[in-house]
């Protein structure tokens, strides 16, 4: 789809790149007061992607919400990315979403057309997980920024969060990273023509495919990597389940030309943001620069971390590879050691 707008010149940032650091929000939110109700079962305290609320013994409400500023010109895919990404909070909780706002702000002179554009990729996405939009709210703003408001359903007994993990978890990451440093390049007009392709196609595929996957096994913790990196995310899982993990980089698979300009030094603003924050828990051994750069590289719709009981991982790894063929098993849970995370 064509349009005269260039969405990414209107933005300093890009899509997940633009949250705020980890560390950043921990402090903003570290004395905020909480209130305590026995059917709020996963709250902002957590840390974790939405919240979870019981409304009977059948059934509980998964809340999130996702907005950021443009990462691709098209006003179409954009909307479907920004759509896919805040979807993605509610697969990462086990839930299936169901109701969902739109969230838009837009400059007063963009284009109807290219508004309208926006919504219907969001549209798109929802209608395909199976969501309904029913509404939204919309303001003014020098910088265009789209995103939803998802709420989706869940067992109160059979939901995930981002911590409970067991020593010997197998764990697996349901896509390929790299999107921040090639959304970078993309931006500096440093892409061939199609290059850009294979990261849109990633950014816009649900992550449904691996939640309907790890649902039918023992899966103690999951979480998606998006704006905090492999990194971030990871460490989240192992500081909240109080154990450590090793990596095996070798097996996470990179987005083509990811490493190449990794090692050129092109890199977002939130790789640093990142290292700032989980750098100090993670053993990065000797492996070369560009490899532990792109661990830390900001996602914008990225795939499923799920940590799953060993005895069921080769199950959930053959599951996963008919319908996700992007899954890649990258490590494993160990006892808590002196770092979060060992990279080999």
């Amino acid at each position: 789809m064509e349009t005269e707008v260039k969405l990414t010149k209107l933005s300093n940032c890009a899509g997940c790149g633009a949250k705020v650091g980890a560390g950043t929000l921990a402090k903003l939110l570290g004395d905020m007061p909480t209130h305590h109700d026995e059917n709020l079962l996963v709250g902002f305290d957590r840390s974790d992607d939405a919240s979870v609320y019981r409304v009977s013994d059948e059934l509980a409400l998964v809340q999130t919400v996702d907005f950021f500023p443009p990462i691709v010109d098209d006003p179409f895919t954009f909307g479907q990315i920004a759509a896919t990404n805040a979807l993605s909070d509610v697969y990462a909780m086990g839930g299936e979403p169901k109701l969902a706002l739109n969230l838009l702000c837009i400059p007063e002179n963009m284009p109807q057309s290219a508004v309208q554009a926006m919504l219907a990729g969001g549209y798109s996405k929802a209608y395909e997980a199976g969501a309904i939009i029913t509404g939204g709210h919309s303001i003014f703003d020098d910088v265009p920024k789209y995103g939803l408001a998802v709420t989706g359903f869940v067992h109160p007994d059979r939901f995930y969060k981002n911590l409970g993990a067991k020593i010997g978890d197998v764990l697996f990451l349901t896509k390929p990273i790299g999107v921040g440093i090639l959304t970078t390049a993309e931006k500096a007009e440093m892409l061939e023509p199609g290059e850009i392709d294979p990261v849109i196609a990633l950014m816009t595929t649900l992550n449904k495919s691996a939640r309907d996957c790890a649902v039918r096994y023992r899966v103690h913790a999951c979480t998606d990597v998006t704006g905090f990196s492999l990194m971030g995310h990871m460490l989240e899982m192992m500081q909240g389940s109080g154990l450590s993990a090793r990596v095996e980089t070798g097996a996470v698979d990179f987005l083509p030309r990811v490493l190449e300009f990794a090692n050129m030094g092109l890199l977002p603003a939130g790789v640093y943001r990142n290292r700032t924050y989980a750098g100090p828990f993670v053993d990065e051994g000797d492996l070369p620069l560009k490899l532990r750069d792109a661990l830390f590289d900001p996602q914008t719709s990225g795939g499923l971390l799920i940590a799953v009981d060993p005895a069921d991982a080769d199950a959930l790894e053959r599951d996963l590879k008919a319908s996700v063929p992007s899954a890649q098993r990258i490590g494993v849970v160990l006892e808590q050691g002196d770092k979060s995370i060992y990279l080999v």
